[in-house]
């Protein structure tokens, strides 16, 4: 069953939002709107990387999460969560300290997502020897970025690479793990630690999957600071064994490079939403040659950047790497388990993933040209200093948003402003067009307001 529909992780809070037009400006695909005053997202366009999270200085955006109490449900309770977490924690406190305090949080098994890292790589190199493969090849790994080549570079679909993600080759293995030791299925609840919004929205409808295993999800941030309460004075025991098939390419695979190192010389990694939209954009114009494997992740400094991640992001990288050297490379790591290992690599293989090219202005090819042709001569009499005034993100937006019928030409203030120099509209009328658009009583002086020089970066 593949997915018509996204689910969306982040929300807005609309009590909280200024209409202050930060999330606007740094909004990768032009998914924010001000109307009314206040931020709203076209679901459609929306592909859960944050950006409107971190730019926000009102805290306006929120994540949408399960609660720690569905523990309660489930006799074994997983955790699985990314090696980024550990590395968030200042080296005084110990990986042992870090897994006992989980533990004492109601978790009866704790995975690593990335130990069995082996399968996926191997599955990888198998895939990008076949004959057959559209290069260069384009990680899953990043939801985001996934989202983000499905509806604003729907001609590069066929270049995703169809495997899935750490996560779900984790929840694969844990779960075989304990149904080949007899337990029931229905006893189990495996809950996602995750280090950003984008991994919520592909649990809850992964992109060209079937149904996640993962029964909940939480927050990365909300969690870190559950586990910072509960972490013993000492070490007071051993779970070294729930470590056991961590290897040193395992804690780096989330890291920058983590992913691309493995995949041979013309392999790159490209961080940061806005450098991967301008790198799409070369690829897409056939300007990047040569390149067999892409690394694409949304945050900078890949995950060890996401947006629920509290740590600093540069050095949880360098965590996580200090932490690297005392495991083993995958290489001299046998992967001992008492599941088949072919049943579990076929499971990582993706279905078909669609493109959802909602740029589009029409679905009828000849509606959506004269639409087209209409935006343009519109943006002939828009001033092009793309101010966000008109609660659109650019002069190009605010003009495809009007053949759309979703704004008007009065949405301007520079035009309003030119029309009532030629006397076409009044005072009065313009300034009603501004309060319809940005609130009653925005333009009072309030020295109070939010949204000032750097606030909330």
């Amino acid at each position: 069953m593949i997915q018509s529909e996204f689910h969306h992780a982040i929300q807005i809070d609309e009590a909280k939002c200024v209409g202050c037009i930060h999330c606007m400006r740094v909004c990768p695909t032009e998914a924010i709107r001000i109307r009314e005053g206040k931020a709203m997202i076209i679901q459609e366009r929306c592909i859960d990387c944050g950006q409107c999270m971190r730019a926000c200085p009102a805290k306006a955006f929120y994540i949408k999460q399960n609660d720690l109490k569905m523990l309660q449900d489930f006799k074994y309770r997983i955790a699985l969560f990314p090696a980024v977490m550990i590395g968030q924690f200042p080296d005084k406190i110990s990986e042992e300290q870090i897994y006992q305090a989980m533990i004492s949080m109601g978790f009866t098994h704790l995975m690593e997502v990335e130990q069995p890292i082996k399968l996926l790589v191997d599955l990888t190199r198998e895939y990008l020897q076949a004959d057959q493969v559209t290069k260069p090849c384009i990680s899953a790994f990043c939801p985001a970025v996934v989202r983000l080549i499905q509806i604003k570079y729907p001609s590069l679909v066929d270049n995703i690479l169809p495997v899935k993600a750490p996560h779900d080759l984790a929840a694969h293995f844990i779960l075989q793990t304990l149904l080949s030791q007899g337990v029931k299925k229905e006893e189990i609840g495996i809950f996602y630690i995750t280090p950003c919004a984008a991994k919520i929205a592909a649990v809850k409808s992964p992109v060209g999957e079937q149904p996640s295993m993962v029964n909940g999800i939480i927050s990365m941030s909300d969690f870190y600071n559950k586990v910072r309460q509960s972490i013993p004075r000492e070490e007071i025991g051993d779970t070294s064994q729930q470590r056991q098939h961590l290897t040193r390419e395992g804690i780096l695979w989330s890291t920058s490079r983590g992913e691309s190192s493995r995949f041979g010389n013309r392999a790159i990694a490209i961080d940061g939403i806005h450098s991967v939209v301008k790198f799409l954009d070369r690829l897409e114009n056939d300007e990047v040659k040569g390149f067999d494997f892409l690394e694409m992740r949304a945050c900078d400094q890949s995950c060890a950047g996401g947006i629920l991640l509290t740590g600093n992001r540069f050095t949880t990288t360098e965590r996580l790497e200090q932490r690297s050297k005392k495991y083993p490379t995958y290489q001299e790591h046998q992967l001992v388990s008492n599941i088949n290992t072919k049943d579990l690599t076929n499971n990582l293989l993706i279905d078909e993933i669609k493109p959802h090219n909602v740029f589009r202005l029409d679905d009828d090819i000849a509606k959506a040209m004269e639409k087209m042709n209409k935006a343009q001569r519109i943006i002939c009499f828009l001033p092009g200093i793309d101010c966000g005034a008109c609660g659109a993100p650019n002069c190009q937006a605010l003009a495809e948003d009007m053949v759309q019928g979703k704004a008007k030409m009065s949405d301007c203030v520079f035009l309003q402003q030119r029309w009532e120099n030629e006397g076409k509209i009044g005072t009065g009328k313009a300034f009603l067009n501004l309060e319809k658009k940005w609130g009653e009583g925005r333009f009072n002086a309030d020295c109070n307001k939010r949204g000032r020089r750097n606030e909330g970066f």
